[in-house]
Order: structure tokens, then sequence, then C-alpha cells
């Protein structure tokens, strides 16, 4: 009994000790920087895991030199590289959270660290076009949501293309399927 006591006490000090200060004092510096000011731009987690998470806070604005890029006629297999220029028109920093493409066959890489306001970043998105086309061409339009402290907060950019596959590459698949089957 005198153990569960002094169990007890131990428990309720632990939790006391564990409270923390909400009292701060903090020192701003004479101009904000592009990453004091990122810093009060949060990240809201977003309530479904297949979301993005939300930058919250400051808004800016982004423009997007060109929104969707044609790349032609390419043959089943290549991987198509396109570099999508934008600017921070805003503000405030720009946060870009998030990149997210329709399929696994698009990846997007975009800049981690803030863009400060005027200033340019690159936005980099790769097709691949593994087992996408057909004979005589199968048209293909891949959508990149981007997702940033903006309103709106999602911006869209675009690549599509023709994807030719080759009349071997056709008999390929034809014998594969053919294997698969029998």
């Amino acid at each position: 009994m005198k153990n569960l006591g002094f169990l007890m006490a131990l428990c309720v000090l632990l939790m006391a000790s564990c409270k923390s200060d909400t009292a701060t004092t903090a020192t701003a510096p004479a101009a904000p920087t592009v990453e004091a000011t990122a810093k009060a731009n949060e990240v809201k987690p977003a309530n479904n895991p297949l979301e993005a998470a939300v930058p919250v806070g400051p808004v800016t604005s982004i423009e997007f030199a060109e929104t969707e890029y044609d790349f032609g006629t390419v043959t089943e297999g290549e991987k198509v590289t396109h570099v999508y220029k934008f600017k921070n028109t805003g503000q405030e920093p720009l946060i870009i959270s998030n990149a997210k493409a329709t399929c696994g066959c698009t990846v997007p890489n975009w800049p981690r660290e803030p863009i400060a306001p005027g200033d340019d970043g690159e936005l980099t998105v790769v097709f691949d076009t593994k087992n996408k086309g057909k004979v005589g061409g199968q048209l293909q339009t891949k959508r990149v949501t981007v997702t940033a402290n903006t309103d709106p907060v999602n911006s869209y950019v675009n690549i599509k293309g023709k994807v030719e596959r080759t009349a071997a590459q056709q008999a390929e698949k034809d014998a594969a399927k053919a294997k698969q089957a029998g």
C-alpha cells in the first residue's frame, strides 16, 4: 500500500512537470526573412491520407510560364521530361507542399524550399511511356496537381502527346499474352 501511494505521487509529479509553458517571448528580426515567413506558413495535415497536406497562413500567388506541354509523338518506352517554369507573383514566400500526378507513370519533382516573392522556380515532370502506346498511336494526357500556399490552393499543369507502339513491340506483347494464356 505504501508503494502504491509513492507511485501515485510520482505520477502526479511527472504529469505536472510535463506541462508546457504557454507564455514565451520572441524577438522579431527587423525585416522578416523568407525562412522566418515560411515558418509561419505551417502545413495542415490532410484529413484523408490520399489528400495532400495544405499550407495554412499567409497566401501568395504562382504563375506558370506554360501550363500545358505537348511532347508530340514518341515511341513507347521513352521517358519524356519537361520543366515547367513558374514565378512567385505574390508578396509572401511560396511553399509547395506537394505535386501529384494522375498516375504512377508521371513523376513530378518540385522545390522543397520556399520561393521568395518575385523569384522563379521549376517543376520537373517525367512521363514514362512504357505500356502507354498502341500501333497507330495512343493519345495520352497526364495532369499534375501542385498544392501550395496559394489561392486557390491547387494549380495544374498538363503533359500530353501521342505514344506510338511499333509493330515489333506489338508482336512482343501479343506473344507474351499468348504464352500466358496457353
